[in-house]
């Protein structure tokens, strides 16, 4: 079934385009400018704040027997990461993103479309 909707999807044009179209990752081994620096920086630090800060104000909400810790906390110390996600990855912007996206999906598809025998 996975092999029937891969083979559906490579009919369309998006995806036939980066099947017979290698992507080139020489765009990979450029020198980071300062600007894309800062804004890895911005999203590797949001991974760090969100979910381990909503733990930790869990923890503190059973610690102190005050679930307003974790009920208000939580969300906003989430959402406070998710803006500093959104601006690292404009800061960074999308150049690498789409270029590792077409060659995952070219590698996915050969692999999927290639396979012979169904999964166990």
């Amino acid at each position: 079934m996975i092999r029937k909707i891969a083979a559906h999807l490579a009919e369309r044009p998006y995806v036939r385009e980066i099947l017979e179209k290698p992507t080139d990752l020489g765009e990979l081994r450029k020198r980071p400018t300062e600007r894309m620096i800062a804004g890895l920086f911005l999203v590797g630090l949001s991974y760090l704040l969100g979910w381990p800060a909503v733990g930790a104000f869990g923890l503190l909400a059973v610690r102190f027997e005050e679930p307003l810790i974790l009920a208000v906390g939580g969300p906003v110390i989430y959402g406070l990461s998710h803006l500093m996600f959104l601006a690292g990855a404009w800061l960074a912007g999308a150049s690498y993103v789409k270029l590792v996206i077409r060659y995952a999906t070219a590698i996915l598809f050969r692999k999927i479309l290639r396979q012979t025998t169904p999964p166990e």
